[in-house]
């Protein structure tokens, strides 16, 4: 089956093959997607991309946005089977078969448990020496460390660490506070930006 959109119009759908690597969507009658009958698409909305790994859609900074899903696109998004795209007020469907090397769905990451802002903090000034120029991390910093730097007492940041420990679900055992700032990063409650820029 080949790739193609289903651009719904008020006359029906209409199928346009994607047998190129990049399809604009836009109301300007160049784009390959021609919405010119749409007063809410931009002249130059959006464009799909044919990528080694399969298609994205980008949004060229349109007016009104781009939607997949329901969900508006904010930067390069990879493209799946059945996939409903929104532009302006015309609805597309993306319809392409499953390749045999597409493993389907990537599996959701962990998410954070919810964290007030004082233990981010606390996860933050953990990190910290992550951001040191040799940009190797060794060890987190300490609890007097983290104390230090936020002018509270130790006493407080332990009881902070607890929390943090029972929330990731750090069990006891040795390095906690290095399993803890590991975890926080691979579940993305910081980031190394987050890090660096309080540093």
């Amino acid at each position: 089956m080949p790739t193609y959109l289903e651009v719904w119009r008020p006359e029906g759908a209409e199928l346009i093959a994607l047998d190129a690597t990049r399809v604009t969507i836009g109301r300007a009658a160049t784009n390959e997607v021609d919405l010119s009958a749409d007063t809410k698409a931009s002249r130059l909305h959006a464009a799909l991309e044919r990528l080694p790994a399969g298609w994205c859609i980008r949004d060229l900074s349109s007016r009104n946005g781009t939607f997949v899903n329901g969900v508006r696109v904010d930067r390069d998004r990879p493209l799946h089977p059945g996939d409903e795209i929104q532009v302006g007020n015309t609805r597309l469907v993306f319809r392409a078969e499953r390749s045999a090397i597409d493993p389907g769905l990537t599996e959701e990451a962990e998410r954070p448990p919810d964290l007030t802002p004082r233990e981010r903090e606390v996860l933050v000034a953990l990190y910290r020496p992550a951001a040191s120029t040799s940009g190797v991390f060794a060890e987190p910093a300490s609890t007097r460390e983290i104390a230090r730097s936020l002018a509270v007492s130790e006493a407080a940041i332990k009881q902070h660490l607890a929390r943090l420990y029972l929330k990731f679900g750090i069990d006891d055992g040795e390095r906690r506070r290095l399993r803890l700032a590991n975890e926080a990063l691979r579940r993305g409650a910081i980031t190394l930006a987050d890090v660096r820029s309080a540093h």
